[in-house]
């Protein structure tokens, strides 16, 4: 179906402030140049002699090349499949073939850091002054390999995060019975929302509780307990370029504690009852519009709270829009007659 112009329309930046998962630690082996398309750049990843990660800009200052495009590891240097050049971890030419002197040039890159299993890069002016903290259940033996879905949608990543606080959705998307009561605590670039979900799965009434815990802009980690599963969703939101948005989601399903055996049916029940509701997700953020001052209804109050979080991952100059209008009187134009 054709997108309206309006749905490629945001107000705040592209690229919000902060760290973004852009790799799963296996996906950078020690011997390869794995390349990369994040915050409308080409990029790619790789690992020095001593097999810390890098991420850096993917062409070579020289002229022009796509270093992981035929480009190699040698050393724990990144050479240039065109004309030889070497550039190290730190962006730095290292080696030119043929020239009296090596050159005084870089490729640009960002801050990294490897932990739970994943590469994070930091995305902003400067050095970072937060870390992401590091994911226990990731590397725990007491929780199932994770469940791997990404996918991509044109939407700005603000409005994923957006989602988890969209109390009224989960009635209509996630079979909950009425909508989210949860609460909203705060601490600089960290946020978390906590509340229960009441649905009914394979026709039975399951009662969880969740712990969502926000990392800046990108980094999300959901903890949910309940009777029949509990798990820890990692959810990684990144923006590929100005006009479309990747979430990726590990889902670490907890072992049961006497029945172990019984985890890959809990993945498999977990994966028909719960992906397909992501999918319906991304159809419609496909084709949404940004609502600067949405309607909200009274009980709707965590787009509002979230977004006045979110304003601190763009530049000091990024001026967010007020807050909805008051209630227009009924039968006033578009049918706007929904107060708060």
């Amino acid at each position: 179906m054709p997108r309206d112009p309006r749905a490629d329309a945001y107000p705040m930046p592209a690229y919000p402030h902060g760290w973004y998962a852009v790799l799963r630690s296996g996906e950078l082996r020690r011997d390869a140049v794995v390349s990369l398309h994040y915050f409308g750049r080409a990029l790619i990843a790789f690992r020095d002699a001593d097999g810390r990660a890098a991420v850096r800009d993917a062409h070579c200052p020289h002229y022009g090349a796509h270093l992981g495009v035929g480009g190699k590891l040698v050393d724990g240097t990144v050479q240039c499949p065109f004309h030889g050049w070497r550039f190290g971890p730190d962006g730095r030419c290292v080696e030119a073939p043929f020239a009296p002197r090596i050159p005084k040039v870089s490729i640009g890159g960002f801050p990294v850091r490897e932990h739970s299993g994943l590469v994070f890069v930091y995305a902003g002016p400067g050095e970072p002054a937060w870390e992401v903290p590091e994911i226990p259940e990731t590397l725990s033996r007491r929780f199932a390999k994770p469940i791997d879905d990404a996918c991509r949608a044109r939407i700005h990543i603000q409005e994923m995060r957006e989602n988890i606080v969209d109390e009224s959705h989960f009635q209509f998307i996630h079979g909950q019975r009425e909508p989210l009561v949860q609460d909203w605590q705060a601490d600089g670039p960290l946020a978390e929302a906590r509340g229960r979900i009441s649905r009914r799965i394979f026709g039975r009434d399951i009662d969880n509780s969740f712990d969502a815990f926000m990392y800046g802009p990108g980094v999300m980690v959901v903890r949910t307990q309940g009777p029949v599963v509990s798990l820890t969703a990692v959810a990684l939101t990144t923006p590929v370029d100005e006009r479309t948005s990747e979430m990726r989601m590990l889902y670490y399903i907890r072992k049961p504690r006497r029945l172990p055996f019984l985890t890959p049916c809990l993945k498999l029940a977990f994966r028909a009852e719960a992906l397909g509701e992501v999918r319906d997700e991304v159809r419609i953020w496909d084709h949404k519009i940004h609502q600067p001052r949405p309607v909200l209804l009274p009980h709707e109050k965590g787009i509002r709270t979230l977004r006045r979080w979110y304003e601190q991952f763009y530049s000091p100059d990024f001026a967010a829009a007020p807050g909805p209008t008051p209630a227009a009187p009924p039968c006033a134009e578009h049918g706007r007659n929904v107060g708060d």
